[in-house]
């Protein structure tokens, strides 16, 4: 008989503290509910201590999202674990309250400045803190690979005893290789002796390009709980990736003997949403969701495929959501049949915003002859701010030449009064975004200006995504159009409407209308 092996997610906190990956509460929503429509077991919703926004964050996940337990993250500190329960409490019995603490000497003494027993003390106090507030806790050792494993088993059977139920042995730094990270989870299981009353789980990060090596590795040796985040999103070089763990699970189902809940013919669209609302583009030779993950262009791969599939594929590309481009809607189709394909793609909405996704969709169907399940993502992309934006494009007018000035004139409308400018640039983008810029403040430094196309042919919409820091805030912003110049303004603008601080230029102010 299989196992089971839970599928914890954190991309809503490890992987929205990758740099420029920052979402708004209802670009969390939409993740949360597409990563419940996958099926992971456990969503970990985000830090509620953070921020207020982080905590209205896990606190509307918990309220809204239905199946998937609800963690929130929290350090071993009284307002913290207070502050994580509150937030989570209204998943009622699938709250979660996930605590932790350093256990490396490097971080006792550098970071902590506590001693191994100040240490045990502090973990066995939070977790009961924890317990009294939620059904369940789990507890992490911090830079659990660098540490010293007589202490690890003297916490672990400490932190058991008081009531956590998981126990997660992070890979902090990705310092580790997998046969040492199989031998550490074994080590602990068979070493610490109240070990079979909780369940083993690993947070591996990628440092070295071995998170999901070391996941799998743990795996086989005991673990049955792994933490991901789709498209291996995660501070520095990411964590393991979601789509890979799974993927393996079932793809070698001859050696890993476990159960999963995940529904793979999701995985691809849960990605792709991930990255149109992170602007964090996939790889084209991503496994599993790469746009070349299952392109064969070799004349012996291609012999091979014609002959039988299973010649160069071990997985279909059905099986993880992928899908062949084609038209599903038109000029002449109504809102019944735009709200049933966004249904099939796993999205509901209400009937106020499918009023003005509609529009938007009547303006796409205008320009474009055929509309794609991708323009339909970035048609709802662009609808995710409609709520906060104190900034609006009005027109935008750029023109240039191989012997003339690239130039753009601009009309914006800043929280209700609208502005003009005109300004020259290195070209019509470069145009377009000096005449904003003059427009508002603070304007950011532009860190990444990225350009892709969401589907063939010439007239395929042009996405946009630009990334702005503003002191330490770094910021992304998403926008698509059958003209580039105009997906470039709207990108920016999406990420201008994302510092809180921004408003317009004195300078214009006077000028309003003109």
């Amino acid at each position: 008989m299989s196992d089971r092996l839970y599928i914890f997610d954190t991309t809503l906190r490890d992987g929205e503290q990758s740099p420029g990956c920052s979402m708004n509460i209802e670009e969390k929503m939409r993740v949360a509910h597409s990563l419940a429509k996958l099926g992971v077991d456990i969503i970990e919703a985000g830090f509620p201590i953070a921020s207020p926004g982080d905590f209205e964050a896990v606190h509307r996940i918990a309220s809204e999202v239905h199946g998937p337990v609800i963690a929130g993250l929290a350090r071993a500190a009284q307002g913290d674990i207070a502050r994580a329960g509150e937030a989570v409490k209204p998943a009622g019995d699938r709250a979660r309250i996930h605590t932790f603490i350093a256990t490396s000497p490097i971080h006792m003494e550098a970071k902590l400045r506590m001693s191994p027993d100040q240490v045990v003390e502090r973990a066995v106090a939070a977790v009961k803190q924890a317990r009294s507030l939620v059904p369940e806790v789990e507890f992490s050792a911090e830079d659990a690979g660098r540490s010293e494993m007589d202490f690890l088993c003297r916490i672990v059977e400490s932190v058991i005893k008081a009531g956590a139920r998981v126990i997660n042995i992070p890979d902090t730094v990705g310092y580790m290789t997998p046969d040492e990270f199989g031998w550490r989870i074994r080590t602990l299981i068979e070493r610490v002796p109240n070990s079979d009353q909780a369940i083993f789980s690993v947070h591996c990060h990628n440092d070295l390009g071995l998170a999901v090596a070391n996941s799998l590795a743990a795996v086989e040796n005991g673990a049955r709980q792994v933490e991901c985040t789709i498209n291996g999103l995660g501070e520095r070089a990411g964590n393991a990736a979601l789509e890979e763990i799974v993927m393996i699970m079932k793809t070698r189902a001859d050696r890993y003997d476990v159960e999963m809940g995940i529904d793979t013919t999701k995985i691809v669209p849960t990605s792709k949403l991930v990255s149109q609302i992170t602007g964090m583009p996939i790889q084209p030779n991503k496994a599993i969701v790469g746009a070349n993950a299952f392109a064969h262009e070799s004349g012996i791969h291609q012999d091979g495929m014609l002959k039988h599939k299973k010649t160069y594929e071990i997985m279909t590309p059905e099986s993880v959501g992928w899908r062949a481009n084609r038209m599903v809607l038109g000029k002449h189709s109504g809102r019944a049949a735009l709200k049933a394909r966004y249904v099939e793609l796993g999205i509901e909405l209400d009937d106020e915003r499918l009023i003005v996704i509609f529009d938007r969709f009547k303006v796409l169907a205008d320009k474009k002859k055929d509309i794609f399940d991708e323009d339909l993502m970035s048609i709802l992309s662009d609808d995710s701010n409609i709520d906060t934006e104190r900034v609006k494009l009005i027109s935008l007018h750029a023109a240039s030449g191989t012997n003339d000035a690239p130039v753009a004139a601009v009309e914006l409308e800043i929280e209700g009064v609208r502005h003009k400018a005109t300004a020259q640039g290195d070209g019509p983008v470069d145009a377009a975004f000096q005449a904003i810029k003059s427009m508002v403040e603070p304007n950011g430094k532009l860190l990444l200006y990225a350009v892709n196309a969401i589907t063939v042919g010439t007239d395929a919409q042009g996405e946009v995504t630009v990334r702005l820091q503003d002191g330490e805030r770094i910021v992304n912003g998403q926008g698509a159009d059958t003209d580039i110049i105009v997906a470039s303004a709207k990108a920016l603008i999406a990420a201008l409407n994302k510092l809180p601080n921004m408003h317009a230029r004195e300078l214009h102010a006077q000028y309003s209308g003109v």
